[in-house]
């Protein structure tokens, strides 16, 4: 800006004529064709300064400085990162613009490290010329600016020093200043995010400044803050307020404020903001004014939200897991107990009620567990099409007696409504949860309104699922709903807002375990006081018939076959036991093992003793040698021996996969199951 000037005080030529250097940009890369090519793209944009390692990067950065740094994430010695790090340790280098340069590591947790190491920006290899030019303009005409704004402050207070005795030559530079903010505030309104000025002494926040986005960004002109100097403080969250108004007051201390918070806008929601700011000083030290900016970080904090309750929901799936698989074993033992009195012991009918009593709990035992493994996705599942027209008649039917008289289902299912690829009887399983929980949040009756929708979803969909067509089916109920901060802990297993005795906190968890096992997903939303909508997303059915299960047997009825000599291994006691037993009743001789080594060397003994085994039976997860380790080193001695693997676990298909398609029997199992299973695999054997 030149600021026209009249006859009388004279300025110093040195300070008018200040030469304006090309702002700098320094490109870091171990690659010289990248150096280059960089190089060659920028030229025309700023000086670019190449350093072909993190340690000369910093060589250059204490001799002057840069508009912005590009800097390659990986490199020998020094990498990205450290190089970012180290810059944003050093005083007079932290607030430097810096873009990474990347080929890979596109992922949403690479993305934040970089993010969180100080960059501003992403580039991604092969480098677009416009994209690079572009992006490093924006920085370089910043940092021009900003230059450019110092200068003509330089000049401007050298003329009101020079002008204090010329009132019309003040009046005139006060213009050109006022023409220059304006200038200014074009630049800043053009950014992503809110620039501010504050002075020294406010009540709460009151800035004299703030760029053209504000509203945008808010939803409140500027002009509402003036009017209300206590708004941002009261639209500050409940659980924010006192750590952000310390550290604000803190600022005032230090010159200095850097702090996250949510902050109520004018439409009601809350959006996280990260708020800067630094004390700007005259050229004689004394404090002017903080000048600072509020950035929208709400997309970065909800990707980081969804990071840690995926993790968190993932681990209590691997211990929920983990836990069934010991229930499993527990059950097995109890029902194969259960089972061998029944058969055995000549009862009153007195204690077979009792017996009886006891096969009901421990079989509830078992549907727990099954809930259990389907929070944990472990479940096995019998996919088909499903219908939607039927699967409604079908649940109907089922809640007929049940929702009472004050809830009615009011169902929408087009005629045209495609059919979901689901294991039908765990979709109904998980419809009747979903109504069940909504006929509860309204006692005093209501209607309960359940769709089924077709949908196409595009490539990045906000479910994070495959692109392609699903089926929707939502329950909607207008009851009391859920509060915000239990909307995500519901779909922890045994998490409830029941009373005690009338949930067992697994409905929701079922649910959402099922549908993402099923290659779907779960959508909760709710608002109190006035309902909740829960929808199920399952992928649709084309060409799809159902498929019956040959690895999981779990007949009732008993198949007969030939006495066979039969080796079993189980590290469980009880297992084993309740195991030999029902292979007795059977009729088939038995050698017990409790690890794989020990059954080796039995398999040892019989050989010497001119004795082949023509079965072997082993529990899948077991210390040292696991069952297809001791299945693998069996038929390394006899190729043809069948096998048949008993587990705890629920992916029974998945293991029958990994060792030649092998029939694998889920615990716990009925007399009938075991005689199934020997007769499956010995078909298999033979075939």
């Amino acid at each position: 800006m030149n600021v026209p000037l009249r006859a009388g005080p004279v300025v110093r030529p040195e300070v008018l004529d200040q030469p304006v250097e090309r702002p700098r940009v320094l490109v870091v890369d171990d690659d010289e064709r990248n150096l280059l090519a960089i190089e060659t793209v920028l030229e025309d944009v700023g000086e670019v300064v190449v350093a072909r390692s993190g340690e000369e990067a910093l060589r250059h950065l204490l001799k002057g400085e840069f508009a912005v740094i590009l800097l390659d994430v990986y490199m020998p010695g020094m990498d990205g990162y450290e190089t970012a790090q180290v810059i944003r340790q050093r005083e007079q280098t932290k607030r430097i613009p810096i873009v990474f340069l990347s080929a890979v590591n596109k992922e949403a947790e690479h993305l934040m490290r970089g993010y969180a190491m100080g960059a501003v920006d992403y580039v991604f290899k092969p480098v677009d010329a416009v994209v690079l030019r572009s992006k490093v303009a924006v920085f370089v005409d910043l940092f021009a600016k900003t230059k450019e704004i110092e200068r003509k402050a330089r000049q401007e207070q050298a003329l009101l020093d020079a002008a204090l005795q010329a009132n019309a030559e003040r009046l005139s530079a006060e213009r050109e200043l006022r023409r220059a903010q304006g200038r200014q505030a074009a630049i800043i309104q053009s950014l992503p995010i809110i620039l501010y000025l504050e002075p020294l002494t406010c009540e709460t926040r009151c800035p004299h400044f703030v760029s053209g986005s504000f509203e945008a960004m808010t939803g409140y002109r500027f002009a509402e803050v003036l009017e209300n100097p206590r708004l941002w403080a009261e639209r500050l969250h409940d659980e924010d307020r006192a750590r952000v108004l310390a550290a604000v007051a803190e600022r005032d201390r230090t010159g200095r404020l850097s702090v996250e918070y949510r902050w109520r806008c004018a439409d009601g929601t809350y959006k996280h903001f990260h708020d800067q700011a630094v004390l700007l000083k005259d050229d004689a030290g004394v404090a002017l004014e903080f000048a600072g900016t509020l950035t929208d970080v709400s997309d970065r904090k909800s990707l980081e939200n969804q990071l840690v309750q995926a993790q968190k929901m993932d681990a209590i799936g691997k211990l929920t897991g983990g836990i069934a698989h010991d229930f499993n074993n527990l059950l097995a033992a109890v029902l194969g107990g259960i089972g061998l009195v029944e058969r055995r012991a000549n009862l009153a009918d007195e204690h077979r009620k009792i017996l009886g009593m006891t096969r009901h709990a421990a079989e509830q035992g078992t549907d727990l567990v099954g809930r259990l493994l389907a929070f944990a996705r472990r479940q096995q599942l019998k996919p088909g099409k499903v219908p939607p027209r039927e699967l409604a008649e079908a649940v109907n039917n089922l809640l007929a007696h049940t929702l009472g008289g004050l809830v009615e289902l009011d169902w929408s299912v087009p005629n045209d409504a495609w059919p979901a690829y689901a294991d039908a009887a765990q979709l109904e399983l998980a419809l009747m949860n979903l109504i069940i929980n909504a006929r509860d949040a309204m006692p005093e009756g209501g209607t309960i309104r359940i769709t089924a929708a077709n949908r196409g979803l595009a490539a990045g969909n906000a479910l994070e699922l495959p692109a392609g067509d699903y089926v929707f089916f939502e329950v909607v109920d207008h009851g009391c709903g859920i509060a915000p901060e239990n909307l995500e802990k519901v779909l922890e297993p045994f998490f409830t807002t029941k009373e005690v005795g009338k949930g067992t906190g697994l409905g929701l968890s079922m649910v959402y375990g099922f549908a993402r096992q099923s290659g779907g997903a779960f959508q909760l939303s709710s608002k109190p006081g006035e309902g909740t909508s829960a929808t199920i997303c399952l992928p649709r059915a084309v060409g799809a018939e159902g498929v019956s299960d040959l690895t999981s047997v779990r007949a009732d009825s008993v198949l007969t076959t030939r006495p066979l000599r039969i080796l079993l291994v189980d590290d469980h006691p009880g297992v084993r036991a309740m195991t030999a037993a029902m292979l007795h009743d059977l009729g088939h001789k038995v050698t017990e093992a409790c690890n794989g080594v020990e059954a080796l060397e039995l398999l040892e003994q019989q050989a010497d003793a001119n004795g082949r085994l023509e079965l072997v039976i082993s529990d899948y997860a077991m210390p040292h040698l696991s069952g297809m380790e001791v299945v693998r080193r069996v038929r390394e001695r006899q190729p043809d021996l069948p096998a048949l693997l008993i587990t705890g676990y629920a992916d029974t298909e998945e293991i029958g996969q990994k060792l030649d398609q092998m029939v694998v029997l889920a615990k716990p199992f009925t007399l009938g199951g075991l005689s199934a299973g020997i007769a499956e695999a010995v078909r298999r054997d033979q075939g």
